[in-house]
């Protein structure tokens, strides 16, 4: 994938995590893309649906459907934050072999369990993903504790 490919992607990902926030989420979104199309976005659900499980990568998953194991190993995540350790077992229980995140500065999950099992990892960094992950945890600490499991 290139730079150019990678930020659109990753745009689909922010444009998720926007609409998340908007509905009173965790603006944490995410995209799934296979070949270089666009499969699935997914969005971080937890508050809406209630939900124990759907974060970013997890909605993006179940929005692709069921897909043939050689789909994902021919996948990137896109993710707008550094994936837990429950979106890093998903990644590695489909064999995505590529993970491109907006941002680790507000949270590292398990990038270097991903790498440690062979998974190209990409940061890019993004200041607009901090600012927004660092506002809604300023705003809303206990539910950002719920979805990393601290008290």
């Amino acid at each position: 994938m290139s730079v150019e490919n990678d930020s659109q992607f990753m745009a689909r990902a922010i444009e998720q995590a926007r609409i998340g926030l908007a509905e009173g989420g965790v603006p944490i979104g995410a995209a799934l893309v296979v070949d270089g199309e666009l499969v699935a976005v997914g969005r971080n659900r937890r508050v809406q649906e209630g939900s124990a499980i759907r974060h970013g990568e997890t909605d993006a998953l179940e929005q692709a459907g069921r897909l043939p194991a050689s789909a994902y190993r021919r996948a990137t995540m896109y993710t707008t934050l550094s994936p837990c350790d429950m979106c890093t077992g998903a990644i590695l229980l489909y064999g995505i072999p590529r993970v491109v995140m907006c941002e680790n500065r507000t949270f590292v999950g398990g990038e270097d369990y991903l790498r440690s099992r062979g998974v190209e990892v990409v940061n890019l960094d993004s200041a607009e993903c901090v600012e927004l992950m660092d506002a809604f945890i300023a705003a809303h600490p206990e539910i950002w504790n719920e979805d990393i499991g601290e008290e």
